[in-house]
């Protein structure tokens, strides 16, 4: 099977996507969340902002709870999780 033809599933690793591929994947993932459940933008703006100013932030994970920082910054209830929070 041709790498373009492959899609997402819960199953596969990020290595075996492009990374253009992954980050339309992530971006749709986002743009999918529940509006009730999703921090609005001016806020997840800012949970990045913090994020890309971290020495925590690798490759796009949080080296403390290992989630994609994007994914976690768009989620309204969920907060950072160093031990002094940035966010």
């Amino acid at each position: 099977m041709e790498q373009k033809n492959r899609k997402m599933c819960r199953k596969c690793l990020l290595e075996d996507f492009a990374p253009d591929e992954y980050i339309k994947n992530m971006r749709t993932y986002i743009e999918g969340l529940a509006e009730e459940t999703k921090a609005d933008a001016a806020l997840y703006s800012k949970r990045l902002e913090a994020c890309r100013e971290c020495e925590n932030l690798y490759e796009g994970m949080c080296k403390l709870c290992g989630c994609f920082v994007e994914y976690r910054a768009a989620l309204r209830i969920k907060s950072c999780p160093d031990t002094v929070p940035k966010w």
